[in-house]
């Protein structure tokens, strides 16, 4: 009779290891890809190794939104100091009345 035993620890270690580093959720999305394809690869495992290569390289698309992204994070940040800094300009220069608002 076969007997049943617990889950091998180093085993287990090694799971939790592929799961932390991301190779679990990149094989089932690679996988998940194959699958869903309309017509099958005729080499299944060029198309995996292909896929996988593609797994953590952004796209030229990608790239490019990244740096449009801090383009105008940058350009933001300018023109909030500018605008900050004409604030500050119109203050010297126009009286304030008692309300907040500038006196007319």
């Amino acid at each position: 009779m076969a007997h049943h035993r617990g889950p091998d620890p180093k085993r287990e270690q090694f799971r939790r290891y592929l799961e932390k580093a991301g190779v679990i959720d990149s094989l089932t999305s690679v996988l998940v890809s194959l699958y869903e394809e309309r017509e099958k690869p005729s080499n299944a495992l060029e198309f995996v190794k292909q896929h996988l290569s593609a797994v953590g390289h952004p796209s030229p698309d990608t790239e490019t939104l990244q740096q449009e992204v801090i383009d105008l994070r940058q350009r933001c940040a300018r023109l909030a100091e500018e605008n900050k800094d004409l604030k500050t300009r119109l203050r010297r220069h126009e009286p304030v009345s008692d309300n907040g608002g500038t006196a007319n």
